[in-house]
């Protein structure tokens, strides 16, 4: 049985003004999740920061998220590294700290074969009992699960139950659903690619514009889900100029820009990242305008 079909919530993770971790506003944004009907509450992937988390706030913010949920709905952990080692002891942690399952990146920088691929995420699948969801972005890390690679991580690792395709290459996602024959969970990493990656046996999306639109991307899936293609499809196209605003700097500068226009004080970002650019928070604000959010 999947984790979770439908949408799931690349959440934030929000800072005091002095930069630490906001628990308090943390605990808002998980309600207000749940009660909008997100279907899953991913943490410390790569819209939560997690490459600027220290080991020990990334686990502290893993914890206080599965006790604070409390079965509500599932929590996925983010547990990637480009250290297969650290990898594996974040996972670890997650899965003792009560995590449901493991959202694992493909290792960046150092750029590993497919053969590396494979020992990476079986080493890592071994480590736990619990469900690992395997996560293929090139633009951030340089390297791509083929197709074949999936289709052979499915077959022979019994607790790899899924892939969140941010390819952007829709010939490739159909097919891995070609190859896997339905049995690889896939979910659209790309908020503009959710109805066209279901199109092809996608089972949801881990949305960026969950953020500040949880109701619609969970009714988006919902639709598409139950056979109403037709208007889930409206809804994408009608999505696009807000989901083009939300990514026109780096994740998560935007969708931090843009929760706080709404007043959802979340704070900035650690360093490197900075600031979103005043031009661009103008475009992102009318794009929020037009698609019906409201601003303060």
């Amino acid at each position: 049985m999947a984790l979770f079909t439908g949408a799931g919530v690349a959440l934030v993770t929000p800072f005091h003004q002095d930069g630490s971790v906001n628990y308090k506003k943390l605990e808002e944004l998980l309600d207000d999740q749940i009660e909008q009907g997100t279907d899953a509450i991913v943490i410390c992937g790569t819209t939560g920061e997690s490459s600027t988390l220290s080991e020990e706030e990334h686990s502290d913010v893993v914890r206080f998220t599965c006790e604070y949920v409390n079965k509500r709905i599932p929590v996925i952990a983010g547990t990637g590294s480009n250290c297969t080692e650290t990898a594996i002891d974040l996972s670890k942690k997650a899965e003792k700290d009560g995590a449901d399952g493991i959202l694992v990146v493909t290792p960046y920088y150092n750029k590993a074969t497919q053969k590396g691929l494979i020992e990476h995420y079986s080493d890592v699948a071994a480590s736990v009992d619990i469900p690992l969801i395997m996560y293929n972005v090139k633009s951030r890390t340089g390297v791509n699960i083929e197709a074949e690679t999936a289709a052979y991580l499915i077959n022979h690792v019994d607790n790899i139950v899924g892939i969140k395709e941010a390819s952007g290459d829709i010939s490739q996602i159909a097919k891995i659903a070609h190859l896997t024959h339905g049995e690889l969970d896939m979910y659209s990493g790309n908020d503009d690619q959710a109805v066209p990656l279901m199109s092809v046996g996608g089972i949801g999306v881990i949305s960026v514009v969950s953020n500040i639109a949880p109701a619609n991307v969970h009714k988006m899936c919902e639709l598409f889900l139950s056979g109403k293609t037709k208007e889930a499809a409206q809804m994408q196209l009608d999505m696009l100029p807000l989901v083009d605003a939300l990514f026109c700097e780096v994740n998560p500068i935007p969708v931090k820009a843009a929760m706080n226009l709404m007043g959802m004080e979340v704070g900035g970002m650690r360093k490197p990242l900075t600031p979103m650019e005043p031009e661009h928070e103008a475009v992102l604000a009318k794009a929020m305008k037009d698609y019906g959010l409201k601003l303060v």
